[in-house]
């Protein structure tokens, strides 16, 4: 943050002294800073200065001679000279920005600084929060006058913070006085704090004062004799949000009453907006849960709130929140460190979160892995590599954490230590490997061991087993297909705690989360359950709590008990276990020992149902606990009287819909029928809607993702209904089709029998409606919105695209009643993957949208691009895998489009291609392009078909092989997941159609000269890192193919003059290469050789304009393929 003292008036001999020391001290601290305006009356007055960038306000300036080779000429020499016999009081800095209008011969000086990044920083925040701001003042006086009380706003607030966290009251105490006086507050009302910005009244910006109290959000502006004031009480906010638009690049939005406010401007307004949100939550919290309230020692005394606290109370809440850990821990450090992933074999950057009893580790590089360390499974803290700031974290578990770049890392270690009081490890020789025992040689003993003291006195009235290992014990000899599957499942459980550890400590990486999505083994439910949800933490700590509150609970009667017993015979009362004494004791006492635990809730309809299931799979004292972290942190004030936490998550799935699926907002003109049927799948997880068999699966990602995963299936269920629900009348029918819809969900490879399934009692009676597996429908469900989180285009422009690609679809099948497209159109799918477009569709879309349509072989880069597209090998291909591609080409980084291009150039993508017509030259026919589209697909299929028929499993009558199956099931899950290493090597008469896809490229850019240079010179290099490569490994091998690739390499620009003999040459060079040693290239390899040349990165990074090529697009859809 730039650095601002208190000023002197300008103008004075000692604000020019002021301005100098001030200058001095961030050129110290190098930072640019802003200036009091002052008026500069000749911007180049004597040449002293260089103009660098400028637009219509503002101009960037450098002085002349600084960072110029040679020292900037004769000039340059004067005015260094000049600057270094000056005194320092009166040094001036290397860099300003000056405010200008237009047709004015006035300038004002507006910020300075040291160096061109730091200026240049300023300059952007200019660009991007004032500029488009000034188009709406109508004369140049309004314009100047707005930049000046902005940029004096800043400062004062630049210096407010530099005061505060020196804890100098003295500006705290202006700003004080300013909001007592012109608000009028009572003097009780306390101010959290205060902050420049802009107050939009109509379509112009009012420069004030955002003052932030415990009760009011208040504004205060006087500019050109114009008074606003303005004072909205916190709870009378209906909506409050970070919001932009084409004016306001970033603002605030707060709604209160009906009326709208905008507040734009801020110098950190993601700080401001945390403080506005918390400050909003208090209010609430004062309201509607006012137990809470009195009894939170850090809300219920509004003179104790303070700026800082309100920021430590949102990011403990945050921290609790993710990590899922107890409500009580807080967040008492962060520090940015590096985490060793031993099976990756590579450090994810991340932070490190500290609170009283846990360490705990996010990723922020992508990478998705996260790791929870309770203190108490801590063995040893040490100091590890001093050169790289290490830490060491050994657990229990046989387990080491290597932390690095970890700052002021040996307080750290010296911190943690008095924390769990451990001492260094007598001697390095826990690996820093995951151990595959990490936790327990059984798995099913994990996070039990605290059972067994806590219930050693009650084992007559406590349960010690799941009822399902009760009325559902699997047979371990008779292995049908699904028990195999489910078999397969534990397999791949069991070797991912293999590699990433078993227990609390485990890291936690996509691949966990993907084997979430296609459900949990029935055998690890309720262990990974307590894992997931954080309630293995509660246990831990409370050992014996529960058996205590059982032997207090029992024989109570209370208006709560009286509800449990009038709705224990309504849970699950087709299921077994609750059809018996056992379960519904078992019941009885989770739901009272809870209630008599819990008072404020006591006990909640719907909370039966939720308790059933988790004394499925969970021990009594655990199912007890993940009731526990259900109700108070994973869904809080949920099952309650009043129901608020599901009243707003109703309304965050109420804004869902009306963003995901506006057909339905269209069509529903109530939205509450959305509120009225989804209650129940919120209170309950869809377990009161969907047979018991596939409800466990939801919860099963619910416990992992929280409500996200409950939202994200909502939203699912609706659009796989969508057509049926728009032609409803009414909503008793809309009520219909998602029951009917509900019952034909079932699950396939659950191992569960048929007595226990609700879903195969129902097989029979409606027939009619198609099946849907619970799997897909959780992964579209989490796939739902992939095409919007993938990608960077805008909403409106994956609109557009959707609508041409869609277009495209029905053009096809406007004259071909035989269409591959409307052979395989499938209604029931996702809405996204209805429409499917197959080579030659793919091709007229690839010619009026890709950035590369410019290129001679671009009919060979469409093909080789639809291949790689088409996973599943049926020459279609979906909306979603064309809006990714083309979002590569458009908005992908540097690395990102040569990869696409690299994939392009190897198989299963690329495949020799050449024109059976000769004057078409690269151009290919549609039965051409439809020929190479299908070459060696039929047959790869019939292939992997056939093998697949003799390797599977069950066929035969030998003994089984489960390996086989968990080979299958590895395979499939491991497909998506690409690593840069991964990919193949490119041989070498794929590097030459390489090689000519670059020329072809860059055929009519304006550097295509030194591109071709550069890729002259790239090929040269790899050419001889291969050859000095070959030799260390066979000194005798030939040399000749590396001179042959770099003469065709440079001659491929000469063939475009020389078309007519460059083809045989090129033939004959290239069968002459064939005899020679093969030699290779990785990505990698290519990718550093041509981050090397400057060219070719300006080429890729170059930006290109969607919104051209679609409005073109339109136009010329059906003539393109006319044409084509």
């Amino acid at each position: 943050m730039p650095w601002e003292p208190r000023s002197p008036l300008p103008g004075t001999a000692t604000a020019s002294a002021e301005r100098t020391r001030r200058w001095k001290c961030c050129a110290v601290r190098g930072r640019a800073m802003w200036l009091k305006p002052e008026e500069v009356l000749l911007k180049n007055a004597l040449k002293l200065w260089v103009q660098e960038r400028s637009n219509q306000y503002f101009v960037l300036q450098r002085r002349r001679g600084y960072g110029e080779e040679g020292g900037g000429g004769l000039a340059g020499l004067l005015v260094g000279t000049l600057d270094a016999v000056l005194d320092s009081t009166s040094k001036v800095a290397p860099f300003r920005i000056l405010h200008q209008t237009p047709d004015s011969q006035v300038y004002w000086s507006i910020a300075c600084g040291s160096s061109r990044e730091e200026i240049t920083e300023h300059w952007e925040w200019l660009e991007h929060n004032v500029m488009k701001t000034l188009s709406v003042f109508d004369s140049n006086e309004d314009i100047t006058s707005f930049v000046q009380g902005k940029i004096r706003g800043l400062i004062a607030e630049e210096g407010k913070d530099s005061f505060v966290k020196e804890d100098d009251p003295e500006k705290f105490r202006e700003g004080l006085m300013k909001f007592e006086k012109c608000f009028g507050l009572p003097e009780q009302e306390k101010l959290i704090t205060y902050y420049s910005c802009s107050y939009w009244k109509g379509r112009v910006p009012c420069q004030g004062w955002l003052y932030l109290s415990t009760n009011f959000l208040s504004f205060y502006s006087f500019l050109l004799g114009a008074e606003i004031k303005l004072i909205i009480s916190w709870d009378e906010i209906s909506k409050l949000e970070k919001t932009s638009n084409v004016i306001l690049t970033e603002s605030i939005h707060v709604c209160s009453h009906g009326e709208d406010h905008y507040f734009s401007m801020f110098l950190h307004i993601s700080e401001t907006f945390l403080l506005m949100e918390q400050l909003a939550n208090y209010a609430v919290r004062r309201l509607f849960d006012k137990e809470t309230f009195e009894n939170d020692q850090f809300l219920h005394d509004p003179l104790q709130i303070t700026k800082r606290g309100l920021e430590s109370h949102a990011h403990s809440e945050q921290f609790s929140a993710f990590f899922r850990l107890p409500k009580e821990e807080s967040l008492k450090e962060v520090h940015e460190c590096f985490l060793w992933v031993p099976f990756s074999h590579f450090n994810t950057h991340g932070k490190m979160c500290i609170s009283e009893n846990y360490i705990c580790f996010a990723s922020q590089d992508g990478s998705l892995c996260s790791v929870i360390i309770p203190l108490r499974e801590v063995t040893g803290v040490d100091k590890t590599d001093p050169a790289n700031r290490g830490v060491s974290i050994s657990t229990k578990g046989k387990t080491a954490f290597r932390f690095t770049e970890v700052r002021d890392f040996g307080l750290l270690v010296a911190k943690l230590r008095m924390k769990c009081n451990a001492t260094a490890s007598p001697q390095h020789i826990i690996s820093t490997e995951v151990a595959a025992g990490s936790a327990s040689d059984n798995p099913k003993d994990f996070g039990r061991g605290q059972l067994k003291t806590g219930q050693r006195d009650n084992s007559k009235t406590v349960s010690t087993e799941a009822l399902m290992t009760v009325y559902h014990p699997q047979d371990a000899e008779n292995l049908d297909s699904k028990m195999l599957k489910e078999k397969m499942k534990e397999q791949s459980w069991n070797i991912l705690f293999a590699e990433r550890g078993h227990g609390v400590s485990m890291f936690r990486t996509k691949k966990t989360r993907d084997l979430v999505v296609r459900g949990i083994p029935e055998a690890l439910r309720g262990e990974l359950w307590l894992l997931f949800s954080g309630a293995v933490n509660d246990m831990a700590c409370n050992p014996g709590y529960y058996a205590k509150l059982v032997e207090k609970s029992l024989g109570t009667c209370t208006l709560a008990t009286d509800e449990i017993e009038r709705d224990l015979r309504r849970s699950l009362p087709e299921h077994p276990a609750f059809q018996s004494d056992t379960g519904i004791s078992a019941l009885r006492r989770v739901l009272t020992a809870y209630a008599f635990r819990n008072p404020q809730i006591g006990y909640c309809q719907a909370m039966n149902i939720l308790t059933s299931v988790l004394l499925l799979y969970a021990k009594e004292e655990e199912a007890f606990w993940l009731l526990v972290a259900v109700c108070e942190r994973m869904l809080p004030d949920y099952f309650n009287r009043r129901i608020i936490g599901a009243l707003v998550d109703q309304a965050v799935f109420e804004d869902l819909i009306r963003v995901h699926l506006p057909q339905l907002t269209d069509h529903m003109m109530d939205m509450t029928f959305f509120s009225s049927v989804s209650l129940s799948w919120f209170l309950t997880l869809f377990i009161s809607v969907l047979p018991i068999e596939s409800a466990v699966n939801v919860v099963d990602c619910f416990f992992y993702d929280g409500i996200k995963a409950i939202l994200q299936l909502g939203l699912a269920v609706l659009e796989y209904n969508m057509e049926k629900l728009l032609t409803c009348k009414d909503d008793a029918e809309a009520v219909t089709v998602l029951n009917r819809f509900f019952d034909s969900v079932t699950n396939k490879d659950s191992p569960l029998p048929p007595a226990v399934q609700q879903g195969s009692n129902l097989s029979n009676t409606k027939s009619d409606h198609p099946k849907v597996d619970i799997t897909d429908l959780i992964r579209e469900s989490n796939e739902l919105r992939v095409v919007s989180q993938e990608v960077k285009f805008s909403p409106s422009e994956l609109e557009e695209l959707y609508e041409l690609f869609k277009k495209e679809h029905f053009l096809s099948c406007y004259w071909s009643v035989n269409s591959p497209v409307l052979q395989h159109h499938d209604a029931s799918l996702p809405y996204l993957d209805q429409y499917q477009i197959d080579c030659q569709q793919f091709r007229v879309l690839c010619h009026l949208l890709s950035p590369w349509s410019h290129c001679a072989n671009r009919d060979s880069l469409a093909l080789w691009t639809f291949r790689l597209m088409d996973e599943n090998s049926n020459c279609l291909i979906n909306f979603k895998q064309f809006a990714c591609v083309l979002d590569t080409m458009y908005n992908g980084s540097f690395t990102d489009k040569l990869k696409l291009l690299f994939k392009l150039h190897i198989p299963p993508a690329f495949t020799e291609v050449e024109s059976l017509n000769p004057s078409k030259g690269n151009d290919l026919s549609r039965e051409e392009l439809i020929h190479f589209s299908q070459l060696s697909v039929s047959s790869v299929g019939d292939n992997l078909e056939s093998d697949s028929l003799k390797s599977s499993p069950e066929k035969g009558k030998g003994k089984v092989d489960i390996q086989a199956y968990l080979k299958q099931w590895q395979d499939e899950l491991l497909k998506k997941e690409e690593n840069v290493k991964d990919l193949p090597r490119m041989n070498q008469s794929q590097f030459i159609q390489f090689s000519k896809t670059l020329y072809n490229l860059f055929h009519g850019d304006p550097e295509e000269e030194l591109l071709y240079q550069a890729i002259a010179v790239v090929t040269s290099l790899l050419l001889k890192m291969e050859e000095v490569g070959r030799r260390l490994q066979s000194p005798m091998s030939p040399v000749r193919s590396a001179v042959a690739i770099t003469e065709m390499a440079a001659e491929v620009p000469r063939e475009r003059q020389e078309e007519s003999s460059s083809e045989q040459t090129e033939g004959s060079r290239a069968h002459s290469l064939e005899g020679n040693h093969e030699w290779s290239f990785a990505f990698e390899q290519i990718l550093a050789s041509l981050l090397n040349e400057p060219a070719f990165v300006r080429f890729f990074e170059k930006p290109h304009d969607i919104k051209a090529k679609i409005e073109s697009a339109k136009n010329l859809q059906l003539k393109a393929r006319t044409r084509v």
